[in-house]
């Protein structure tokens, strides 16, 4: 008996205690980096460079793989006709424009997603500033990215976009 007393009078204790802390209202915001990402001024501008950046590449590697393909329409079409010695040439240049192709589409990629995730980084970089900045002009006590569920009441996305497209 002594010791349910006890433990009673404890609990008793601790929420006298933690009640002052329940009484303060924490302020919560959320911020959907998603739409950060999409809809920013900064966004659209770092993919329109990138696109202008990378679209003469692309549009060489669109060229190669075309060229590889007539090539093997060719060299299935011509191969009956060709004598052992030409159909191996013929293998050997399809072979060796498919690596080549191969090798400048890999490096396409790897360029692209090194320049794509530098703009990114940029990007999340202001998003950071600018959370920041609402945050402590509206006196927000914690700031989150990822839930389950959030109130539009918690939502700041749209205040922080209107500080990265240039409105204060």
């Amino acid at each position: 008996m002594k010791y349910y007393s006890l433990l009673a009078a404890w609990g008793l204790g601790l929420s006298l205690v933690s009640a002052p802390v329940l009484a303060q209202e924490s302020k919560i915001g959320f911020i959907n980096y998603q739409r950060i990402t999409t809809e920013s001024a900064p966004a659209k501008q770092a993919q329109a460079k990138m696109e202008q950046d990378f679209s003469k590449r692309q549009k060489e590697l669109t060229e190669q793989q075309t060229l590889l393909r007539s090539l093997q329409e060719k060299y299935e079409r011509d191969a009956p006709a060709l004598s052992e010695s030409q159909r191996l040439a013929k293998q050997k240049e399809f072979a060796e424009t498919g690596r080549d192709f191969q090798r400048k589409q890999r490096e396409f990629q790897e360029d692209l997603s090194g320049r794509r995730n530098e703009e990114l980084q940029q990007l999340l970089d202001k998003a950071t500033k600018a959370v920041k900045q609402v945050a402590e002009a509206e006196k927000y006590d914690v700031v989150i990215q990822e839930a389950v569920y959030i109130s539009a009441k918690h939502d700041i996305t749209d205040k922080v976009l209107k500080i990265l497209n240039g409105g204060k």
